[in-house]
């Protein structure tokens, strides 16, 4: 059974203040602007879903549609934008304005492009928006479509309803956000940051998780580690195979991957993992919750965490941080034994591609391989390209990085997004914990961040044993889409109410203020 998280009191108070300044509506109205946004926002996902957006289609045609929306509804021509790179490849950006506005704005995000989707993989027509048993069937449908469609009918209803503002709500809905050469969110804050210029953003990335058919817990995504490969490269002038020879590219290769097979980068927390760790040693159990809640209280005591597992001990940081003691280096060691906990405590790197040779009676001239790395927001890739190149020990095998450093740091656990998401979380599912998590993937939050733009990411519940993201027949239940379409507007109305006084940042917890973990049997 899932143990309630003890919130801390100042993020209670926070939660409190801000759901209680947004005002309450009374039944009747409330019900009736309920049902008016959910059928605005599955009409606008039914339109989107059946607009194909892969790459090879652009972005034009949702962001028309969507823009149409917003000009209907009464939103002036100067707050509604359609710009990018080329026709094909088009963002929107439409702001809804306060009136007297005290804080920097709020952007919500999303992206309008879906993956690719052959027709011969799927049971349903993949770009045709179908309800059957309990779910919405197409691409897009939880890749991110459905956010697309909550944040427009937010903002439409949020206009129809007059209400009270304390700052301006930015939605910016982007291209290329799955691959192509011209994503939107890079564009944007290129050459026209003054459009989504804001003091955070809400994003995708985070969610509920269902187990067994019930509700687990809720994640707010706040960091993301950093997709970065490596090609390795060895070469010889080759020759006959009748004449083997001791220099042989395959061979050196494979020596090379063996030793990178070998090796674990050093542990490292941040403020994210950090609390990830501390509030889940309250839902998980036994050795893996008492690890946790170590790893937890050690990692207070400084802003990194290292462990290097070859020397059994902690390396020092670029922030010298203090030697842990031995039970937070078991700790470490035991969680990482499980492939999430080990990706969310260090950088990763491993073989994913291997090529070699031109002929099977020839000597190889070249044999290459690609490493494919996850990297924490703290590692530079050129930190990461030394340690690879030390580790294999070879100066003729070549490591070369094939992309460019495109970190953004972790985001600050702000009070007011993480009160609102815990206050709103809590009305509408009960005990269900709210953890702050890393993704051990990318969004384009990474670019916002990266740019001083704090990002958090939200979304639906989802049953972690059926994910179709990006696979055939992708869907959501009817239930989670209304719930999430309910959580979000509720989230942004929360933090985008008047409010008495500015929180102040989030603070990180530390031994003395921290909760004590329930005993367990």
């Amino acid at each position: 059974m899932l143990r309630p998280i003890r919130i801390p009191a100042l993020l209670t108070l926070l939660a409190g203040a801000a759901l209680f300044a947004f005002g309450v509506v009374d039944g009747p109205r409330l019900q009736s602007s309920r049902d008016q946004g959910q059928s605005l926002a599955v009409d606008v996902f039914r339109e989107l879903v059946q607009i194909d957006t892969t790459e090879e289609r652009g972005t034009a045609g949702a962001v028309a549609a969507v823009a149409a929306r917003f000009r209907a509804a009464g939103f002036p021509d100067s707050d509604i934008h359609v710009v990018g790179p080329s026709e094909r490849k088009q963002n929107l950006v439409v702001r809804l304005r306060a009136t007297a506005p005290t804080r920097r704005p709020l952007l919500l995000l999303a992206h309008a492009d879906v993956v690719e989707a052959r027709r011969e993989d799927w049971s349903v027509e993949p770009f045709r928006f179908l309800e059957r048993d309990g779910h919405y069937y197409g691409r897009g449908t939880t890749d991110m479509k459905d956010i697309a469609a909550c944040w427009t009918s937010t903002l439409i209803e949020l206009k129809k309803a007059g209400s009270p503002l304390a700052r301006d709500i930015i939605f910016a809905l982007t291209a290329d956000e799955e691959g192509g050469d011209s994503n939107g969110v890079e564009w944007l804050v290129r050459n026209r940051r003054d459009l989504v210029d804001a003091e955070y953003c809400l994003n995708e990335g985070g969610g509920g998780q269902i187990h067994d058919g019930r509700y687990a817990v809720y994640n707010v995504q706040a960091a993301e580690k950093v997709y970065l490969s490596f090609r390795l490269e060895a070469r010889d002038s080759g020759g006959h195979s009748a004449l083997p020879k001791r220099e042989n590219p395959i061979y050196r290769l494979a020596s090379a991957l063996g030793r990178l097979g070998s090796h674990q980068f050093p542990a490292r927390l941040n403020e994210v993992t950090r609390e990830y760790f501390n509030r889940m040693s309250r839902i998980e159990t036994g050795e893996v919750a008492k690890d946790m809640d170590t790893v937890a209280r050690a990692s207070d005591e400084t802003s990194s965490l290292r462990l290097d597992p070859e020397r059994g001990a902690l390396a020092p940081s670029r922030r010298a941080a203090p030697r842990l003691p031995p039970s937070a280096e078991d700790a470490i060691r035991r969680l990482s034994r499980l492939p999430y906990y080990n990706a969310l405590v260090r950088t990763t790197c491993t073989a994913t591609m291997l090529e070699g040779g031109h002929a099977e009676n020839a000597l190889p001239q070249m044999a290459r391989a690609v490493v494919n790395c996850r990297l924490l927001p703290e590692d530079s890739p050129q930190e990461v390209q030394r340690t690879l190149a030390e580790v294999i020990g070879d100066p003729g095998v070549s490591v070369t990085a094939l992309g460019k450093d495109d970190r953004g740091p972790a985001s600050p656990l702000l009070p007011e997004v993480i009160a609102a998401v815990e206050g709103v979380a809590r009305e509408m599912w009960p005990g269900v914990p709210v953890v702050p998590v890393m993704a051990t993937g990318a969004t384009d939050g990474r670019i916002l961040r990266r740019e001083g733009i704090p990002t958090y990411g939200l979304g639906a519940f989802e049953n972690i044993e059926d994910n179709r993201a990006h696979g055939a027949d992708e869907r959501i239940g009817v239930k989670q889409f209304r719930e999430e379409l309910e959580f979000l507007s509720r989230v942004v109305r929360a933090v985008s109410s008047p409010a008495p006084s500015r929180p102040a940042p989030y603070p990180p917890a530390t031994t003395a203020s921290r909760p004590s973990r329930p005993e367990r049997p």
